[in-house]
């Protein structure tokens, strides 16, 4: 079995700050860096635990949120900007089974959730999608799912972790903080934190074994809408094949593939 891991900053217990630790000029960067890393490898350990043979970690998170001298020696690094294009990515995609979250925060709007955002923090408002709002889990369990690997695994903040259970009920979840707002948050130690996160991604593995998830799949067609909080925004978008302006702050996408259109 091989397994697919997407990284994120925000999710990570001990980071609570846009300002100062997930964006890549913040003063403590580097340490959030060190504290996601941590995971990942507490990720890698039960993962491998359980008889994983491989694991592709893709840093999700910007400018990059792994420390690489600090990665697991069995872990491959899938990192880089900018991303390679999408026909590329399903190709390395498709060789996995199935997919783990580490790190992972709320979408944008869920009031109590520490660092809250869809996509860009400073630029995006919402998404929908066939009318539902969805986040950045919404998003990678659908493409994923496009792909056929049924998600498995993800910890991060409790609303996270709620919003994942919601996509996908079967799903083994850690939250390794509780967020009060969206720059602040009650976290595990990191310790505590690795720990709970080697076990749990040892027990999802264990419970796939015995009664196998489906990748997440919704019925097309697709109408993705977007809406940013500022009228430049929208108006960069525009220049997207495909988009349709709905008001000031939206636009919108259309298409029969999941793969084609959740990432516009």
């Amino acid at each position: 079995m091989k397994v697919f891991m997407v990284t994120d900053m925000e999710g990570v217990a001990g980071v609570v700050s846009f300002t100062d630790q997930s964006y890549p000029d913040g003063r403590y960067y580097d340490a959030g860096k060190r504290l996601v890393t941590g995971e990942v490898n507490a990720a890698v350990d039960g993962l491998l635990e359980t008889g994983v043979e491989e694991v592709l970690v893709w840093d999700g998170h910007g400018v990059g949120g792994i420390d690489f001298e600090a990665l697991h020696p069995a872990a491959l690094l899938l990192h880089g900007r900018p991303s390679p294009p999408w026909s590329r990515m399903r190709e390395v995609i498709r060789r996995y089974d199935a997919f783990v979250i580490v790190g992972q925060h709320a979408m944008a709007g869920v009031v109590t959730s520490n660092q809250n955002h869809t996509q860009d923090s400073r630029t995006v408002d919402a998404y929908r999608l066939n009318g539902k709002l969805i986040g950045e889990i919404g998003q990678l369990a659908l493409f994923m799912g496009g792909l056929g690997l049924p998600l498995l695994f993800l910890s991060g903040e409790r609303d996270a972790c709620r919003e994942a259970e919601e996509l996908v009920p079967e799903i083994i979840t850690v939250a390794v903080k509780e967020g009060l707002g969206r720059g602040s948050a009650i976290s595990l130690s990191a310790q505590a934190a690795r720990q709970r996160i080697r076990e749990g991604t040892a027990a999802a593995i264990a419970r796939h074994r015995q009664k196998p998830i489906a990748a997440l799949v919704w019925p097309g067609p697709y109408l993705l809408e977007k809406r940013f909080f500022h009228t430049d925004r929208a108006d960069a978008e525009m220049n997207k094949a495909g988009a349709e302006r709905m008001d000031a702050q939206s636009v919108r996408f259309r298409s029969d593939s999941i793969l084609d259109i959740i990432y516009r």
